[in-house]
């Protein structure tokens, strides 16, 4: 008993490892465990009492636990049959499948992420670039929102900086989760997304395994009254003109609704609109195919050179370069209430019959946001100038169109916040902005267009493409 035992360095060292293992799983580690989870449920109690709509159980639920959820789904698993059938593999093969989407959709929501890190970083990129004008058309009725209903905010897509600004300005009503594209699945970005309780979706994926898997997520969290952000375009407008709904995740939410038994789904339509979306120039680029497409690098080294001069430039002198962000909610609109009247609910109805009646609602929704995208002064001058077939002006001649149009889109009842007594300070600044970004030129007291900028003034005169031939907004 007393012998010496010799061992070799190599297995002294994994014995000693698999200790410190051991040591740590049984004793250190449920300890920090315990320690994480009391600071998490510390602040998830916190803001439960200061949020209008609070965090969801669906939200706090194991990752784990909802990826088997969807995966045994009694739907998905008739998908998933037939998708073994169709492309003749076996059962096994395609539910592994079904597992890694449902794996590389569903989220995993951290609530001091969200809540600390989260408003904080939204609170200051948003107050870094912009100055913010926020602007409520719901009469009131947003304060009145059943707590216990799922509340959808459904928004024109203008730039990435959406997903920042209205998770900002919602921040001390409910905790959002959005359906991210592609382009976010890198690292650090895909964690970080995730604990925010986003869920990535492949937007052109025909897959309907993937589809089925997708659609049956959406079922669930709308049915446990998660807030969601969604944006019907589908993805960014590329000449600023607001784009007719795709239905697909709308009909997700809707697919299944029966009025009478579920939770009311409540969609509260946002319009915003940006005196500068940093994008612009890339979004232009991308409507010419001819182009060849920029490298990574080119666009890591742009977005970092962006990233430095942004930070170390002056407060005033970054709102000279950016100017204002607009948002405005418009009425919310209760699906229990739209559908009380049919003689039947969606989900009994044939597929023809729902899609007519989904693709009204959506069109209906569009139209509403349509009408509250804020007018802000860049896309008003720029759609002067539009008007003026983009000939030269003098700065008299253009500070009247503008006044002009600021009373013909008052008497349209467009959200104009722009009062033409004072504008005559405000056009100096937008100018400024405008010929700092190089997009207008002053020579011989005319106002003229820099060249290749016309394609960007159009871009930012269509935010209010709606109003055009001084009538109602119409899709």
């Amino acid at each position: 008993m007393t012998s010496t035992v010799e061992l070799p360095v190599w297995l002294l060292i994994i014995i000693i490892a698999f200790a410190f293992i051991m040591v740590l799983d049984r004793f250190l580690i449920p300890s920090v465990r315990w320690f994480f989870r009391r600071k998490v449920n510390k602040v998830i109690n916190n803001v439960n009492d200061k949020l209008s709509i609070g965090i969801r159980s669906f939200q706090l639920t194991r990752k784990q636990t909802l990826v088997e959820r969807l995966v045994f789904d009694e739907q998905v698993f008739k998908a998933i049959r037939e998708y073994a059938k169709e492309n003749d593999m076996p059962m096994e093969v395609a539910q592994e499948k079904a597992y890694e989407y449902a794996k590389e959709i569903v989220p995993k929501f951290n609530a001091y992420m969200y809540f600390k890190f989260g408003h904080w970083l939204s609170k200051t990129i948003t107050r870094l670039i912009y100055r913010m004008k926020v602007g409520f058309y719901d009469e009131g009725e947003l304060k009145s929102i059943d707590p216990k209903s799922s509340v959808v905010f459904v928004m024109n897509h203008r730039s990435n900086m959406d997903y920042v600004v209205v998770s900002f300005l919602v921040m001390n009503r409910t905790a959002l989760s959005y359906a991210v594209g592609e382009w976010a699945r890198v690292w650090p970005l895909a964690p970080l997304i995730r604990s925010m309780g986003a869920f990535f979706v492949r937007r052109n994926s025909n897959n309907p395994l993937y589809r089925k898997v997708l659609e049956r997520y959406v079922h669930y969290s709308t049915r446990a009254g998660v807030s969601q952000a969604v944006y019907p375009e589908g993805g960014l407008s590329k000449d600023g003109i607001l784009k007719t709904p795709k239905l697909g995740f709308i009909d997700y939410l809707l697919r299944d609704f029966n009025p009478e038994k579920d939770r009311d789904i409540v969609f509260i339509p946002v319009g915003l609109n940006y005196d500068r979306v940093i994008e612009d120039r890339s979004l232009e680029r991308s409507r010419h195919k001819d182009l060849p497409k920029q490298s990574k690098w080119f666009v890591f080294k742009t977005s970092c050179n962006f990233l430095l001069k942004t930070l170390f430039m002056a407060r005033k002198e970054r709102w000279k370069r950016f100017g204002y962000a607009g948002v405005n909610f418009a009425k919310p609109v209760s699906a229990k209430e739209y559908f009380a009247g049919l003689d039947r609910p969606l989900s009994q109805m044939d597929k023809s019959a729902r899609i007519k009646k989904v693709k009204a609602f959506s069109e209906g929704l569009m139209l509403d946001i349509a009408k509250v995208v804020p007018v802000l002064p860049v896309a008003l001058v720029a759609s002067v100038i539009k008007e003026y077939q983009f000939k030269s002006m003098s700065r008299s001649e253009l500070l009247n169109a503008c006044c002009d149009k600021i009373q013909r889109l008052k008497a349209l009842g467009a959200p104009v916040k722009i009062n033409d007594e004072v504008f005559d300070g405000i056009l100096t600044k937008t100018l400024d902005l405008l010929v700092g970004r190089e997009l207008l030129i002053q020579k011989n007291e005319l106002i003229c267009l820099t060249e290749n900028s016309q394609p960007i003034i159009s871009y930012y005169a269509n935010s209010l493409s709606q109003w055009e031939n001084d009538s109602e907004p119409k899709l």
